[in-house]
């Protein structure tokens, strides 16, 4: 099968699609590797890296129109959607509950595509998005404890406090794999943490690996009121397969927050938590609604390329080489998780979590395909 990987185009968005050694895996199988020129420089792989593994140097419109199998990190713009051919199989974070424009240039387009952020095991869990979300959950802490500096526009606190005086309140909205690492960084940084979820199952568990030293709440609305508006940093963490997350933090509730706190919602890219928040960038990455800094960039984990992208490729690659190997329809058929991730095939949506998101026909994979 002809591959290509193409170089990420979203602002400061440094992670690369594959590594030299998944392409030379990937070729040592007979499959035909299209690299873009210069699409590992900011994970610190060079191109003579990637022609060494076997891997065809190539310039953008060939990297998106010859390969049958593209595979990327973020969602496609809308150039590049356009560059798409009917056909055309697309394997990368999609986010289409909060991309309806996307949507409609992927149907139109023809293509199928795959979305990491679906692809669900039999246990419920979610092999693609776990590594990124334990990015982005850690760095979610760590930025929103410098945000509360006073230099960054922050109310000038320190989370962690000092003896004689009261360390900060650090409130995680979802006890999923973002928010457990937001935790985990929180305690370490001496912050009071509450963290709250609907999943009573969940809230024991993080209550018994930090030994009880915070707070497990039931996300109930009075709940995520009193925690919220004693917190001086509010992380949101709810993660619904394909779907919009849901507003948990509404505008009210942001207004009645201190200045100078930080919001931090992860699930930006789902649409968001926080009722005030909205994407934004490295370049720009905070905003201030009543007071409260909010920041929403959609790809935390590209700020730290050389990390996040061992660890995404680590679990996408044996899906790209069931893909490449036995062709997407074959590839679905036999690997229910990756079936899971097919949001469109061919003009259909596939996904029930998109389709009643975005109130749009919804038909099964095994229909369409069959």
């Amino acid at each position: 099968m002809k591959i290509g990987v193409p170089r990420e185009t979203k602002s400061q968005e440094y992670r690369v699609g594959v590594t030299p050694d998944g392409v030379g895996l990937l070729t040592s199988r007979g499959h035909d590797v299209m690299v873009e020129v210069g699409a590992g420089h900011g994970s610190g792989f060079s191109d003579d890296d990637y022609s060494r593994a076997g891997g065809r140097l190539a310039e953008t419109e060939a990297v998106w129109s010859e390969p049958d199998l593209v595979v990327k990190v973020k969602e496609p713009n809308p150039v590049e959607a356009e560059r798409l051919r009917a056909g055309q199989t697309i394997f990368t974070y999609l986010h289409l509950a909060a991309a309806p424009e996307l949507l409609g240039r992927l149907l139109e387009s023809d293509v199928i595509a795959i979305g990491y952020e679906t692809i669900q095991n039999p246990d419920g869990s979610f092999p693609v998005l776990a590594p990124m979300s334990e990015v982005a959950g850690r760095l979610a802490a760590q930025i929103g404890a410098t945000l509360l500096q006073k230099n960054r526009g922050g109310k000038g606190l320190l989370v962690g406090g000092v003896p004689g005086v009261m360390r900060g309140r650090v409130c995680v909205v979802g006890a999923g794999i973002v928010g457990i690492n937001a935790v985990r960084v929180a305690h370490a940084l001496g912050a009071e943490v509450d963290v709250l979820d609907i999943d009573l199952k969940r809230l024991s568990y993080v209550y018994d690996i930090f030994h009880g030293d915070l707070n497990t709440l039931y996300s109930s609305p009075a709940n995520i009121k009193a925690s919220v508006e004693a917190s001086d940093l509010v992380i949101g963490a709810v993660y619904t397969a394909g779907r919009r997350a849901p507003v948990l933090v509404p505008e009210s509730l942001v207004a009645a927050m201190e200045p100078g706190s930080v919001i931090m919602d992860v699930c930006v890219d789902q649409g968001g938590c926080v009722e005030t928040i909205r994407p934004t960038t490295h370049d720009n990455p905070t905003y201030v609604v009543h007071g409260v800094i909010h920041y929403g960039v959609a790809n935390m984990p590209g700020a730290v390329p050389r990390t996040s992208t061992s660890a995404l490729t680590n679990t996408t690659l044996p899906f790209v080489e069931r893909l490449a190997d036995l062709g997407t329809a074959e590839a679905v058929r036999g690997d229910h998780a990756l079936a899971m991730g097919v949001n469109v095939w061919r003009g259909e949506v596939t996904c029930r979590g998109l389709a009643e998101s975005l109130d749009v026909a919804y038909r099964p994979l095994d229909e369409v395909i069959s």
